[in-house]
């Protein structure tokens, strides 16, 4: 899978920035907002909250699954 389309985020266990995000899931907030939720590929779980636009995108390039 191309890694840069991938959503990026911060992982709080290994303190690394930009980490691609696997098997991810995109729901919306209870505030109408979007959360990316999904693991580094070594098991350690991320989140990461989106604009609609990159949410919606992700979508459409087949990197993260819809949840709404």
């Amino acid at each position: 899978m191309d890694t840069s389309k991938m959503i990026k985020a911060y992982c709080l266990k290994t303190k690394e920035k930009d980490v691609p995000m696997h098997n991810a899931v995109i729901s919306k907030t209870a505030r109408g907002g979007y959360i990316a939720k999904g693991d580094d590929g070594k098991g350690n779980k991320m989140s990461a909250i989106l604009g609609e636009e990159k949410a919606l995108q992700a979508i459409k390039d087949g990197v993260a699954k819809q949840e709404f």
